[in-house]
């Protein structure tokens, strides 16, 4: 009986080790990394205070036909505009409808949220992303605006509503890697509910459970007791 355990016990071992491995490393590094860096607030303006306007038209007077959901009023280099249902910008001045930002502007939205003193190094305009990339389901197109920095700082503002959507750096992306290892989502990172990661917690139960019963069947304190 001791053999066999033993047997099971090190195959189990051999199966999900590496799993093992990198359960650990992962959930050490989400234990000692600040959350606040990661999301790359020390790259932000935290101090950035919003625009107020006045003498703005009012929203029932930008389209007969428009049924308005949803609204939000943003500021695009240093112009008001409304964002209406989620699918069109709008003048706040003129009622206007406006086809997407510039390049310009998006560098004039990332400047106030970014810190004065990173320098961009390059501006591209993105139209698709896959499930591993790092602005993944966050709203497209968008420009990507590069930093000169040693973490590789970049800021994301979507083309259609001119919002800054994200922070991206190097920290984040170890934290994003090591996320796919710890929920073992090796399709899309962010599924928590992956039927190889339920295998394997099984198989790690069974490791875990193995190892008592071998120790149990090993001990001579057990087998002193029975005696």
């Amino acid at each position: 009986m001791k053999k066999k355990i033993r047997k099971i016990h090190r195959y189990l071992g051999l199966i999900i080790g590496l799993q093992f491995v990198m359960w650990t490393v992962s959930g050490l590094y989400f234990s000692w990394t600040d959350i606040d860096e990661i999301h790359g607030d020390q790259f932000r303006n935290v101090y950035s205070i919003p625009k107020s306007f006045t003498n703005l038209i009012s929203p029932s007077k930008l389209n007969d036909s428009l049924k308005i959901e949803s609204i939000q009023l943003k500021e695009i280099n240093n112009q008001p505009f409304y964002w209406i249902n989620n699918s069109g910008l709008y003048s706040a001045i003129t009622g206007e409808i406006k086809k997407g930002i510039s390049e310009n502007e998006a560098l004039s939205i990332a400047k106030k949220h970014m810190l004065n003193n990173l320098k961009v190094s390059k501006v591209e305009l993105i139209t698709e992303t896959n499930k591993h990339h790092e602005y993944r389901e966050r709203l497209l197109p968008a420009y990507v605006i590069s930093y000169d920095h040693k973490a590789n700082v970049k800021a994301y503002v979507s083309l259609n509503d001119g919002n800054f959507q994200t922070v991206r750096h190097r920290n984040w992306r170890w934290f994003d890697f090591l996320w796919m290892t710890h929920t073992m989502d090796y399709k899309g990172r962010d599924n928590f509910n992956t039927l190889l990661l339920r295998a394997f917690s099984l198989l790690g139960l069974l490791t875990v459970l193995s190892g008592f019963l071998l120790w149990f069947t090993s001990s001579k304190s057990i087998r002193n007791f029975k005696k």
